[in-house]
């Protein structure tokens, strides 16, 4: 398993809509493999394949937040939302596209997925809590969504702009790392 570096906002292919997953092959095993192992490392709840610059329709997940609990990843391929909950659920969300930047975003309570599965067979599961909103994030990231776009523009503008205050620095630390 290799760790990939993650895209941070703003970059042009977090806005892009996915193409779905043609083939479970031994490339998307080893993506899906590199995905668990860098959202684990991150650490996050989830991770969809464009924040490591990937534009297919895949992303992990792994809710179990307790330690000494088994982790429970989860890898769904081409994921789509079959129904929602008519009750909402208030959470607040952060993306590790847009680090250290939290916010309350309200969305469905409960959500059943389809997805297909490293084993290539159709999955279909409801999910609720913190496993609910953490799919509908993912998912939303598939169709070139983030948590900011539930945001106000004041809001939103702000937490671009720290997100681009950030990559400059990150770069000139770089630079100086390089020139060293």
């Amino acid at each position: 398993m290799t760790l990939r570096p993650i895209l941070i906002h703003p970059d042009p292919r977090l806005k892009k809509h996915c193409d779905p997953v043609v083939t479970v092959d031994d490339d998307i095993r080893r993506l899906a493999d590199d995905m668990l192992a860098t959202m684990y490392d991150a650490p996050g709840v989830g991770l969809a394949a464009p924040q490591v610059g990937v534009l297919k329709r895949l992303f992990v997940m792994d809710c179990v937040k307790d330690k000494a609990a088994a982790p429970e990843p989860m890898v769904m391929l081409n994921p789509e939302v079959t129904w929602t909950s008519p009750e909402t659920n208030v959470y607040e969300e952060g993306c590790l596209s847009i680090p250290d930047q939290y916010a309350e975003v309200t969305r469905p309570k409960e959500v059943r997925m389809r997805w297909l599965g490293l084993d290539g067979q159709i999955h279909e599961e409801q999910f609720d809590g913190l496993w609910a909103t953490c799919a509908q994030h993912e998912n939303d990231h598939l169709d070139g969504k983030l948590f900011i776009d539930y945001l106000g523009p004041l809001k939103r503008q702000m937490i671009t702009r720290k997100m681009e205050k950030l990559k400059r620095e990150r770069a000139r630390a770089a630079k100086e790392q390089s020139i060293l």
